[in-house]
């Protein structure tokens, strides 16, 4: 679907209520291309439009951060070859669109065990972090090979090594602390998370950051989550009554 459709903020959304961050689990793109009857590589290529539209609406709509779910630890047992295809696919994206994304003042970020992806994904992930990080438009990050229970174990290990070396009090421990050693910890919390393809579930991701995270699950396989399924996203967002533990007036 063209970008250009609802190019400005449709006026049923309430500007001073957006998201601030939004968070997507990409879901769907093997089910969309096999309900083609199509090569799964296929869907994860349609997958990469959708993620670049996305972002392209964020920036039109005024959402100042995204998040995308792109690689998961677990997703190495998946079969080699599309294992490669999307590492090459990753490689590939972040060279083709970097000069887009510094004429659209995009700032790309990646968190996740970086440092075991192929080489030259890792120089081009370099790449494109440097070239970017003063942009002032969308933030995007992209979380590949992560899992939040392994993150959340290393900073677990990181304090306790803090605390064997005297460094560290354990009465100093506190949800801040955690929060600052976190790979996502420049950034604030998703106020919005959307999981496309029906799956009711988290995968392992952000599993600290979610706590207070409205959460929206659509049966729209992600390939096809164009700007009217954000629209709804949004909507739907826009009538919760977030509290964050508190009683309200309207909810007393």
């Amino acid at each position: 679907m063209s970008s250009n459709l609802f190019s400005t903020l449709p006026s049923d959304l309430d500007p001073d209520r957006l998201p601030r961050h939004v968070a997507v689990i990409m879901d769907g793109n093997g089910r969309w291309a096999t309900q083609q009857a199509l090569p799964r590589i296929v869907g994860h290529r349609h997958g990469a439009k959708t993620l670049k539209d996305l972002v392209r609406c964020c920036q039109d709509w005024g959402i100042e951060a995204l998040t995308a779910y792109a690689f998961s630890t677990e997703n190495w047992s998946r079969p080699i070859e599309e294992v490669n295809f999307l590492m090459l696919l990753f490689e590939r994206l972040l060279r083709r669109e970097l000069a887009e994304m510094q004429r659209e003042q995009v700032r790309v970020s990646f968190f996740g065990d970086l440092l075991t992806l192929p080489n030259i994904l890792q120089r081009e992930i370099h790449t494109a972090m440097i070239a970017t990080e003063n942009n002032q438009g969308v933030r995007l990050n992209i979380a590949v090979n992560y899992g939040s229970r392994t993150e959340i174990t290393q900073v677990c290990r990181q304090i306790a090594a803090q605390v064997e070396r005297g460094e560290l009090r354990s009465d100093a421990i506190s949800e801040q602390l955690i929060t600052n050693a976190l790979d996502t910890s420049k950034m604030p919390d998703p106020d919005l998370l959307i999981r496309t393809s029906g799956e009711i579930r988290l995968s392992n991701f952000l599993l600290w950051q979610l706590a207070y995270t409205e959460l929206y699950f659509t049966d729209v396989l992600w390939p096809d989550f164009n700007r009217v399924a954000f629209h709804q996203a949004l909507l739907e967002y826009q009538r919760r009554d977030r509290r964050f533990g508190r009683v309200t007036a309207a909810s007393a």
